[in-house]
Parts: C-alpha cells; structure tokens; sequence
C-alpha cells in the first residue's frame, strides 16, 4: 500500500530489464527498501537486474513475461500479484523497429503493432482487473511523444504510443472511483538501450530523469507527465502546425 508520504511498498516492472524500469526501481528504493517484482524473459540481463536491485535493498521476485506470448499478461500479472498487492505496476516495454524495414515490410509492421500496442492493452486491462479486486494502485503507462503526431520518419512506431497512449487514457477515465488510477509517461528522446547508436534528438533526456517524473507524478496523483517538461509545449506546436508545413520539417 502507498503510504500517507507516498512511499510504495510494492512495485512490478513489466518490461524489467528496460533502463526506465530499472531506474524507476532505484529511484524508489533510495527512500525506502520495498517489494520489486521484475517481469520480463528469462535472459542474463534479467538476473543481472534482478541482484542489483537486490543488492540496492529490493525484496526481489522474477515472473516471466513474453509480449509475443498472447497467455503471458495474465500469467505474469497473477504470478506477481501472488506474493501481494501490486502497489504500482511500470508498463516498459517496446520495441522501436528499423524505420527502413517498417515503411515496407507488412510483418514487421504487425510484429511492432503487436508488442507495442496490443501487448501493452492486454497487460493494462490484466493490471486494472487485479488493482480492481485489491481496491488500490497505479498502473504507470510508458508512452512517448512520438504518439502525439506521428512523424514521416517512424510513424509505424509514433502510431503504436499514439495507441498505447490512447488506451491507457481512457482505461483512466474508466477507473475513476475504483482506487485504482493511471500516469501516462510521454517522455521524448531518452538516452537508453532503445536508441543505443542513435544521433540525440533536442531535448535529450535520461532513464533517471524520466524516473523522477513518474514518481514524482505517483506521488501527486497526476494523471499525465512530460519529460522534460517543456516537450508539452513543443508538442502542442507541432500539432497545430499545418501539414503542409509539417511536411517539410527535419525531423
């Protein structure tokens, strides 16, 4: 349960080998040692994640968690609602894809869809069922301001969060009074594993400082948040800028 200073006694990373996830798991832990659940497959990098946060003080437990498995959300989330309530529950996965191949593989662009949208939608609707039944918790969306208009240069990807995005916004709006509520996280280029090798973007941000976002919004109970800030101005720009002109811009 989130206590009265909204400190979380129990957190579940689905995506847990994913740099947001991880560093979300040590932003909460420099304030308190707490159950982490690390959900995602069985691979090194898991078990490496799971001794550091172990190491950093977490109670932690590992459930696996395949986003190509259709019968995996329910699993995972029953599994790790068996040792406890879910406190707050990170929903990390996903796949950025070659934009190349994206523009003219038919496969591939359902492969993407798949793990970044339909995966994310199963996963939230397994989540608010059991956040239902315990009658608390928050189910924290990573989303991306590559949803809010989608650019010519990745628009399979920008589509994808525009869907995850859209889900988990309206999955809020059908919580309210039941306890249970929904933070989206629309950060913008995040230096990660994801874009390893990849130019930075303007406004370049982190793992860390996208963690500190989404617990400083659990904390506040807002229901979305950009990182850093001042991409929700940028955005809004964007997207009343005409096409035509919208077209024609470098990115």
């Amino acid at each position: 349960m989130i206590d009265a200073l909204g400190s979380v006694g129990s957190l579940l990373l689905v995506g847990g080998t994913s740099d947001i996830a991880v560093a979300t798991a040590r932003r909460y832990l420099a304030e308190r040692p707490l159950r982490v659940v690390v959900a995602a497959r069985d691979t090194p990098r898991r078990a490496a994640v799971a001794e550091e946060l172990a190491a950093a003080g977490a109670r932690v437990e590992v459930v696996d968690f395949d986003a190509d498995d259709p019968g995996s959300p329910a699993k995972m989330v029953a599994q790790a609602a068996a040792g406890g309530d879910i406190d707050v529950a990170v929903v990390a996965f996903g796949q950025l894809g070659d934009p190349e191949l994206l523009r003219s593989d038919a496969d591939a662009v359902g492969r993407l869809a798949h793990v970044n949208y339909v995966a994310p939608a199963v996963v939230g609707t397994e989540l608010a069922g059991r956040m239902r039944a315990q009658g608390h918790g928050v189910i924290v969306a990573l989303s991306s301001v590559a949803g809010e208009r989608p650019r010519a240069s990745n628009f399979v990807y920008g589509s994808s969060k525009a869907g995850l995005d859209a889900f988990y916004s309206g999955l809020a709006d059908s919580l309210v009074g039941s306890g249970v509520s929904v933070l989206v996280v629309r950060p913008g280029f995040v230096r990660s594993k994801m874009t390893e090798g990849l130019a930075d973007a303007p406004l370049a941000t982190t793992p860390e400082a996208v963690a500190d976002a989404i617990v400083n919004g659990v904390r506040k109970g807002r229901h979305t948040v950009w990182v850093p800030g001042v991409m929700r101005w940028v955005m809004s720009g964007l997207r009343h800028t005409p096409r035509a002109i919208f077209r024609r811009l470098p990115i």
